[in-house]
């Protein structure tokens, strides 16, 4: 890949939202000021995350929330995407810490965008569960209560569809289930949380509502007919499963009559209308019929008995993480939205996109996200509507299962004495920034 991104990128509209994003459970701390999460119990299982780690003093964003907010005044940014934890928030004095961290981003002049689910549930709640749903109702309410007031701009749920398939149907992430396709509960629980939180935000005055979906073009292994269909069936799963229930008030291809409950009814209610459609973009999947055994998919186990398989995309770098570089794949998936949803897709926010690259001087990720906005820009070019992008993400942090092996962020994080230095990256976005004005 590339070490220098070249000419200057192209303008982005007026108004646009710059900012980056991170999550509470991978970067606060301070677990014992909290109840225990899904995460909790599963990292405390030996062998469950891949370096032995927790997240119970991750970043201490918890008490170092001033400095970092000062990382994102100096970068520029006009937004920061953060995660409220629900078991923080249930627990006394929770929603303090969160009104201090919004009260410090205004002061900055940076426009606080919450996350209200990102998959820290407290531990005695489960999502196979429908009432888990009404109960996510209620932390939507309260935290919108308190912090209405100031914020503005607010996302119900964070990548449903990972959480239900690394958590609850492979076992790879918390609560650590493998249940294969018994997990599709878990989907429409989530959904349905996801607009029962539309409904309470508008109840309480928000007119500025999204939700964060993780999308990806799905690329046949070949023509073969097999192989094509695999490929569908894939991206029915990981894309149209999560996304035409909001956008389009219905289940793909039959999936509704596997799910619990009145469906019809839960629909009206997951069919809530949006003020923008939030992407989460990493790479294409390559896919094809299946092979009859295992495989390894970005540190997944894919079981043999899923009818596709995941395959290698060659002639492409790498990140550290072993995901393929393609950004012009980001092109194709926004425009293939427009194409495949119209005028019932929302104006579209990139909530994620990133990379994980060791050292300070991290002229890879300047490449990856340099080639990124190009292709983001061509796709705004090509009339789809987008109105912001947010970098994964401001600090190195506790990647899941991964553990503190997988380095995301624009500012480096030394785990033992949390100093937090800005990386080539981070003086690169923030002059970027400041060219688009």
């Amino acid at each position: 890949m590339a070490t220098d991104a070249g000419d200057p990128l192209p303008r982005f509209p007026a108004g646009f939202l710059w900012g980056v994003s991170t999550s509470a459970h991978q970067i606060e701390g301070a677990a014992e000021l909290r109840g225990p999460s899904v995460w909790d119990v599963f990292t405390a299982e030996p062998g469950r995350v891949k370096d032995g780690s927790t997240a119970a003093v991750a970043c201490d964003h918890y008490h170092r929330y001033p400095e970092d907010v000062a990382l994102l005044a100096g970068l520029g940014v006009n937004a920061y995407r953060f995660s409220v934890s629900w078991p923080r928030v249930a627990s006394p004095g929770g929603l303090d810490f969160y009104d201090r961290l919004v009260d410090e981003l205004c002061a900055a002049g940076v426009r606080p965008v919450p996350t209200l689910f990102h998959w820290d549930m407290p531990a005695h709640l489960d999502w196979l569960d429908r009432d888990t749903a009404a109960r996510f109702a209620d932390h939507v309410a309260a935290v919108a209560g308190r912090l209405g007031d100031r914020v503005t701009k607010w996302i119900t749920l964070n990548e449903p569809a990972e959480h239900t398939l690394l958590g609850h149907a492979l076992g790879a992430h918390a609560p650590g289930r493998r249940l294969l396709f018994d997990a599709l509960p878990v989907a429409h629980h989530q959904l349905l949380a996801h607009g029962l939180a539309v409904r309470a935000l508008r109840a309480a005055g928000a007119r500025d509502i999204g939700i964060a979906n993780s999308h990806g073009p799905t690329w046949p292994a070949s023509a073969d007919p097999a192989d094509v269909a695999a490929a569908g069936f894939y991206d029915t799963l990981l894309n149209r499963l999560f996304a035409e229930p909001v956008l389009l008030g219905g289940y793909p291809d039959g999936l509704g009559e596997l799910m619990p409950g009145d469906v019809a009814a839960d629909l009206r209610v997951i069919a809530e209308p949006l003020d923008w459609y939030g992407v989460n973009y990493y790479a294409p999947t390559r896919v094809g019929a299946p092979l009859g055994t295992r495989g390894e998919f970005g540190g997944v186990t894919i079981p043999a008995e899923l009818p596709f398989s995941v395959r290698e995309i060659e002639d492409r770098p790498l990140t550290d993480f072993g995901w393929p570089v393609v950004p012009e794949g980001l092109t194709e998936l926004l425009c293939g939205f427009r194409d495949r949803y119209g005028d019932r897709l929302p104006p579209v926010v990139i909530t994620e996109n990133g990379c994980s690259y060791e050292g300070l001087d991290d002229q890879e990720r300047i490449a990856y996200l340099d080639a990124h906005l190009r292709a983001l820009h061509a796709a705004l070019e090509a009339g789809v509507d987008v109105r912001g992008y947010f970098v994964w993400s401001l600090l190195d942090n506790f990647e899941w299962a991964e553990g503190y092996a997988r380095r995301f962020g624009l500012v480096h994080v030394d785990f033992d004495t949390l100093e937090r230095t800005p990386k080539a990256s981070y003086r690169w976005f923030r002059d970027v920034l400041r060219a688009q004005g």
